[in-house]
């Protein structure tokens, strides 16, 4: 005899199946009626909504981007790969669930042959934001991942183009825009901002505001998606965004003091720093945006 079966879909939906109590109705297979998935993650005490992620095929290959010796096409390259897997990570982990029956090819000659479990929810209605210019190419591996998970026409990409304003000691003051190509609706939207570096956080602020400030509707949630952050970038948003969804690939606190470096991050957080006077990350990789369009402007 069968019974009810609720699958928990954890981060997502959850859709309550019904009495299944007909011999003939094929099982559930119970190992995907339910998915817990998170990916891996260093340890700190910065707070649940920041995502370091624990993957050291990641830090492999970001430390080749960090390199010195490595440039295009090489560069592109690698950062291709890195965004491809955190675009994977997060859509998994931060976008909603359901589950299908979904026909192989094998049902033709077998009634079994469907796959009754887990997927994200194709509905979920998703934009990715490219932050010129370094966020151009992030995000688009980005949209062109969430077209083949979701519906296309719940994809959308907007494009703002800024830059970082500084003052006569080269210190970064802020964000300066030069023009945007944002669609209105934002309503209900998970809205996903790749963006390789997270130092100050000004530019993401900025453009977290306007998104929040500026258009039509209430986003879902907001998702910040980086290589490497700094403690400064993460105490910013906070301030500024604090339900606001961080993922990096890496910390990098390198000129923090060796009390705090010999502690988890977040535990000594006014003895952290990742940043030089001119606002560059250490160890860091050097302009990204520079690097990835070879222009030194």
């Amino acid at each position: 005899m069968l019974t009810d079966r609720s699958p928990e879909v954890a981060g997502g939906t959850t859709t309550r199946l019904p009495s299944l109590r007909i011999a003939s109705v094929p099982m559930i297979d119970i190992a995907y009626s339910k998915s817990r998935f998170r990916p891996s993650e260093i340890e700190h005490a910065y707070g649940e909504g920041v995502h370091v992620l624990d993957d050291p095929v990641a830090w492999s290959l970001l430390s080749r981007v960090c390199s010195p010796e490595t440039t295009q096409p090489e560069f592109g390259r690698l950062v291709n790969r890195l965004y491809d897997g955190l675009a994977r990570a997060v859509v998994a982990a931060e976008l909603p669930r359901e589950r299908v029956d979904s026909p192989t090819r094998m049902a033709a000659n077998h009634r079994e042959a469907v796959y009754r479990g887990i997927v994200v929810d194709s509905r979920t209605r998703a934009v990715t934001v490219a932050i010129a210019r370094a966020g151009t190419m992030p995000s688009q591996i980005v949209f062109e991942l969430l077209n083949e998970v979701l519906a296309p026409e719940c994809v959308r990409q907007d494009h703002v183009f800024m830059s970082r304003q500084t003052n006569a000691a080269g210190e970064v003051t802020g964000a300066l825009w030069h023009d945007a190509k944002i669609g209105r609706d934002i309503g209900g939207r998970y809205v996903l901002f790749p963006d390789p570096m997270g130092a100050t956080g000004s530019s993401m602020i900025s453009a977290i505001d306007h998104y929040k400030t500026s258009l039509d509707g209430t986003p879902a949630r907001c998702i910040a998606m980086h290589l490497m952050i700094t403690p400064e970038y993460v105490r910013n948003m906070q301030k500024a965004h604090p339900d606001v969804v961080i993922y990096a690939l890496r910390l990098d606190r390198g000129l923090s003091t060796d009390r705090a470096l010999a502690a988890s991050p977040g535990t000594y957080w006014d003895e952290e720093r990742g940043l030089t006077d001119t606002q560059y990350i250490v160890p860091g990789a050097g302009g990204v945006g520079e690097l990835l369009n070879n222009a030194w402007v």
